[in-house]
């Protein structure tokens, strides 16, 4: 895929950049009428061919996609300059846009970066989600969070330059980067949140914060670009994802958010349902058009 001249960069960087909220708010008054586009996880509908997907997702009510572009996803990264275009045809013939990326971009020494997140940029795609950073547990934690600090920077700048913003999820669990969010926020200390930013997950920060995570929650916050949203219970001392309303995701994060100042996309995960099953799309479909509904009135926004 040919790069884009160097003198161009910095004028499409920048414009990529400040226009972020602005899409982000045009989206959200003219069709969820909030400040808090809506779109949908699609790893559950792989099955689908783009039309279909984008057909079925946009009668649902959402107004975009968090698409896959990693291996086995809905594009496969090396294939991104020419299924990416066309995927993005697909959404926008139904009213969608492509909120987010999924990816497993993670590095400057990724050999796929170039080719799709270049991409993205082309199409306009501003956002993509990063890969997790897993701990070894035969190294300090110290120097692994300066090495994460390095290698994000340099993604960060990377990232600038070409006017796309990283996001890196908290997830639970005790291998991962993040969980408890006190280490990301120090290894993103230095980095613009335009530049690399996160996506915040309240079922994973709920696992790990238990009755605390509005402490983390507060203190993340100024880095948050972006929400996911889904829910779990306790059973039998392991996490169970359920459908949204059924566990344990209460409307105080629902009130911290409306309290807050963000004007952010929010993306709607469905994942209690098998999603390597095809012939369970349809559940998936009335699974996902069901949840949205609750998080519409979890929010106070208009179906």
């Amino acid at each position: 895929m040919p790069h884009r001249r160097d003198f161009l960069a910095g004028s499409l960087a920048a414009a990529s950049l400040a226009s972020l909220s602005t899409r982000s708010l045009f989206a959200a008054e003219t069709k969820t009428e909030s400040r808090w586009p809506i779109c949908v996880f699609t790893k559950p509908l792989n099955s689908m061919s783009f039309d279909e997907m984008a057909a079925a997702l946009a009668k649902a009510g959402f107004d975009g996609v968090e698409a896959t572009v990693r291996r086995g996803g809905n594009v496969e990264p090396a294939d991104a300059a020419e299924k990416l275009p066309e995927m993005q045809r697909s959404m926008q013939k139904h009213g969608l846009e492509i909120t987010l990326i999924t990816t497993d971009i993670g590095e400057m020494g990724d050999p796929h970066r170039a080719t799709v997140l270049e991409t993205a940029a082309d199409l306009g795609i501003s956002r993509f989600r990063m890969r997790y950073g897993k701990y070894n547990r035969k190294q300090p934690i110290k120097h692994q969070l300066d090495h994460w600090k390095q290698q994000f920077g340099e993604l960060a700048d990377y990232c600038g330059k070409i006017g796309v913003q990283a996001l890196y999820q908290n997830h639970a669990g005790e291998n991962y980067l993040g969980a408890s969010l006190w280490d990301l926020d120090r290894v993103l200390s230095d980095i613009s949140p335009d530049h690399m930013g996160v996506v915040y997950d309240i079922r994973h920060a709920q696992v790990e914060g238990g009755m605390s995570w509005p402490v983390t929650w507060r203190m993340i916050q100024p880095r948050v670009r972006m929400l996911y949203v889904k829910d779990f219970q306790w059973v039998d001392g392991r996490v169970t994802n359920v459908p949204l309303g059924d566990g344990l995701v209460s409307q105080k994060f629902f009130d911290a958010v409306k309290a807050s100042d963000l004007n952010c996309p929010i993306s709607l995960h469905e994942e209690y349902l098998d999603h390597r099953d095809p012939a369970l799309v349809p559940q998936h479909l009335e699974a996902m058009t069901t949840d949205l509904k609750t998080l519409q009135k979890r929010l106070g926004v208009n179906a």
